[in-house]
């Protein structure tokens, strides 16, 4: 929500002044350089990237613009979903977790939580890290520098978009400067001719660079820079995840595996240590009502 209205700030900021000034609106709507600036830019992007990184770009650009999926009420959630598959585990035995992990969908602690369940990568880190858990193939430190390396992976796949989408904001200044250049060649061509014409294909050839330094700094920068953002809260959410089973596997009790792992949410999502503990003991939904309206 706050994306869009930053871009409808920048714009309406720029066009606003433009139009204190008595500018002609007009004069900035060139068709051919925003093709030139915007097609080269979209080509770069092609040339410097893979498709798997094209395609989470694209669907990557649209959940941006929402707000953050990681707020208080989804680490309630995911807390108190944690805290019932450690109970389950403390009451029927870690081999009870192989049921929940083989097929989440018949699960009853990960079938109550359908949002998790639709974000498979979040539901498979959790899944696999708990079966091995139940197997007992592994010792606990060896489990967390799995789950570390597990992240790693999944945080560099996850700012590779955004490193495409920063080199592209980059070559757009650049690519202005290319339509320009183009623009004042037309304008050679038209020398002679009457001044009005000469001075509207100059106007052009200056909005080519005008075009190429606003779409870098004014559109594509900060739509990489709220991708980065994107990738650093779900980044964030893991490390949650990852304390509290790590925490768990050493022996520590349900509830205070979760309290632990509370106390690695940001702080500015970080539910108290009241509202966690009458979440989990089942007090959940006034408590999630008001950390969704919070949120």
């Amino acid at each position: 929500m706050f994306a869009i209205i930053g871009i409808v700030v920048v714009f309406g900021a720029i066009v606003g002044g433009y139009l204190m000034e008595h500018g002609k609106l007009l004069v900035l709507l060139q068709p051919a350089e925003l093709l030139i600036i915007g097609g080269a830019g979209v080509g770069t992007l092609l040339i410097a990237n893979p498709l798997h990184i094209l395609k989470r770009i694209a669907t990557g650009l649209p959940a941006i613009l929402k707000d953050s999926k990681f707020n208080k009420a989804m680490y309630l959630d995911s807390l108190k979903m944690m805290f019932e598959l450690f109970s389950r585990a403390r009451r029927d035995g870690l081999v009870a977790l192989e049921a929940d992990t083989d097929d989440p969908t018949k699960s009853t602690v990960f079938s109550k939580y359908p949002a998790f369940l639709k974000a498979h990568h979040l539901l498979h880190f959790v899944c696999d890290t708990m079966r091995l858990v139940a197997s007992n193939a592994v010792e606990a430190f060896e489990l967390d520098q799995m789950v570390e390396l597990d992240m790693d992976v999944h945080h560099h796949s996850a700012t590779q978009p955004v490193m495409a989408l920063s080199s592209m904001a980059d070559s757009l200044p650049g690519l202005g400067i290319v339509a320009a250049v183009l623009g004042v060649v037309i304008t050679m061509g038209a020398l002679g001719g009457p001044p009005e014409l000469i001075g509207h294909k100059v106007a052009a050839a200056l909005v080519g660079t005008f075009l190429g330094i606003l779409l870098c700094y004014g559109l594509v920068g900060p739509l990489a820079a709220k991708l980065a953002k994107a990738a650093e809260d779900e980044h964030a959410y893991l490390h949650v995840l990852r304390v509290a089973m790590a925490t768990f596997i050493k022996g520590t009790a349900p509830i205070m595996a979760v309290e632990v792992a509370r106390r690695a949410i940001p702080g500015h999502v970080r539910p108290t240590f009241q509202e966690l503990e009458g979440y989990c003991r089942g007090k959940g939904e006034a408590e999630a009502a008001k950390a969704e309206a919070a949120a």
